[in-house]
C-alpha cells in the first residue's frame, strides 16, 4: 500500500514533465512548418484526424467493457471539449506562432495556470480566503501574472540576440515601416496567444467534469480529436479564397509533423493530462505549463534562429515569479486543508487515550 501511494505521488510529475517536452517539441516543429506556407487550420486538422485515428481502436480494446452509456449530454462535453482545447485553441496558439515566435508564443502558456485558478473561482472550484497568507499569496501571484503578461504583450525592447541575416539599417525607412507594422503584429499575435489560453485554461475545468462523467481517457479523448477535426475542417471549408491544394502537405517534414503532434501530443499527452487532471486537479495541470517555453527557447532559438527579445524574457520571468507564488499559496492551503480535516481524528485519538488512562 505505501508503495503504492508513492507511486501515484510521483507518476503525475513524472508524467506532465514527459508531456510538456512533447508539446515544446511539436510548437517548435508547427512554427517551421508555418514558416515554410503550410495552413495553420489544415494542419490542426489532420493533426486531430490522426489522433482520433491513432486512439479509436486503443479505446475500443482498453475501454469497451468498462465504457458508460454515452448520453447526449456526454457528447455535448466532448464538443466543447474539442472546441476549447483543440479546434480554436489550437488555431489562436498557431496564428500567434505564425506571427512571432515559438518561445515567444509558449510564454503566454505560463499564464494557464492563473487563468484556470481565476476561471474556477466563480463556479466554486476555487475558493479564496483573504485572510489567510495562502489566499493572499494567489491573489498576489495572479497580480504579478497580470503585470507579466502585459509586459509581455506592450513592451517588446531591444533584441538580446543578433542573427546577421535579419538585421537592417535601423534608420532607414523601410526599416522604421517594417518596425511599425512588427509592433502592431506582436500586439494582435498577443492578444490572439491570450484568448487562446484562455480556452485553453477553460479546458482544464471542462475535463475535469468530464473525468467525473465519463472516467474513459482514452474515449473521450478520442471524441474530443473527432469533434476538434470536424471544427477544423469546417473553419477551412468557411475560409473564402481557399482552394483544394492547401490540404496537400508539402515534404516528408509536414508529414511526419502531422503524425508526431497527432499521435503524440493529441493523442497520448491530452489522455496523460486528463489522468492528471483526474489525479491532482486541473491547478496542478496546468502548473508545468512554463516548461514548454524553456524547452521550445533551447531548441528555437538556435535551429529556427528565433529572436529573443528584452520584454519576452522579462514579461517571462515575471509570469513565472507570479505563477509560483500562487502555486505556493495553492499548496499551502492544501495542507491547511489536509490539517484541518486530520485535526478532529487526533482529537478522537487523544479524548480515547485518555479514557483508557483513567481506566488504569
Amino acid at each position: 500500500m505505501a508503495e503504492e501511494n508513492r507511486s501515484d505521488t510521483w507518476q503525475p510529475y513524472v508524467a506532465m514533465l514527459a508531456i510538456e517536452l512533447a508539446f515544446a517539441v511539436v510548437n517548435v516543429l508547427f512554427k517551421k512548418a508555418l514558416d515554410e506556407g503550410a495552413n495553420p487550420l489544415v494542419l490542426i486538422t489532420y493533426r486531430l484526424s490522426m489522433s482520433t485515428i491513432f486512439l479509436a481502436p486503443i479505446s475500443y480494446i482498453l475501454e469497451r467493457n468498462s465504457r458508460p452509456k454515452l448520453t447526449f449530454r456526454i457528447l455535448c462535453y466532448f464538443f466543447f471539449s474539442a472546441m476549447l482545447g483543440a479546434s480554436l485553441s489550437q488555431y489562436l496558439f498557431l496564428f500567434g506562432v505564425q506571427r512571432t515566435s515559438a518561445t515567444f508564443s509558449c510564454a503566454f502558456l505560463n499564464l494557464a495556470p492563473v487563468m484556470t485558478f481565476a476561471v474556477a473561482l466563480p463556479f466554486r472550484m476555487e475558493v479564496v480566503d483573504i485572510r489567510s497568507s495562502s489566499g493572499i499569496a494567489k491573489v498576489l501571484g495572479s497580480i504579478v501574472c497580470i503585470v507579466g503578461v502585459l509586459t509581455l504583450s506592450l513592451y517588446r525592447g531591444s533584441s538580446l540576440l543578433n542573427h546577421p541575416q535579419l538585421t537592417s539599417h535601423p534608420f532607414s525607412p523601410a526599416a522604421r515601416l517594417g518596425a511599425t507594422r512588427s509592433t502592431a503584429r506582436w500586439v494582435m499575435s498577443s492578444m490572439a496567444l491570450f484568448l487562446g489560453t484562455l480556452l485553453w485554461s477553460c479546458w482544464f475545468l471542462v475535463q475535469s467534469n468530464i473525468g467525473k462523467l465519463y472516467p474513459c481517457k482514452y474515449t473521450s479523448t478520442a471524441f474530443m480529436s473527432f469533434f476538434g477535426a470536424l471544427q477544423s475542417a469546417m473553419l477551412v471549408g468557411l475560409t473564402p479564397g481557399r482552394s483544394l491544394s492547401v490540404w496537400v502537405l508539402k515534404g516528408k517534414f509536414e508529414i511526419l509533423t502531422v503524425v508526431f503532434a497527432g499521435m503524440v501530443c493529441s493523442g497520448l499527452c491530452y489522455v496523460g493530462m486528463s489522468w492528471c487532471v483526474k489525479k491532482r486537479g486541473p491547478v496542478f495541470t496546468a502548473a508545468f505549463s512554463p516548461l514548454v517555453q524553456i524547452v521550445a527557447a533551447m531548441i528555437g532559438i538556435p535551429a529556427l534562429q528565433e529572436q529573443l527579445y528584452l520584454g519576452s524574457l522579462l514579461g517571462s520571468v515575471i509570469v513565472i515569479v507570479g505563477l509560483y507564488v500562487l502555486l505556493w499559496g495553492k499548496n499551502r492551503e492544501m495542507r491547511e486543508s489536509i490539517e484541518k480535516k486530520a485535526q478532529p481524528v487526533q482529537d478522537i485519538e487523544d479524548q480515547e487515550a485518555t479514557v483508557e488512562a483513567a481506566k488504569k
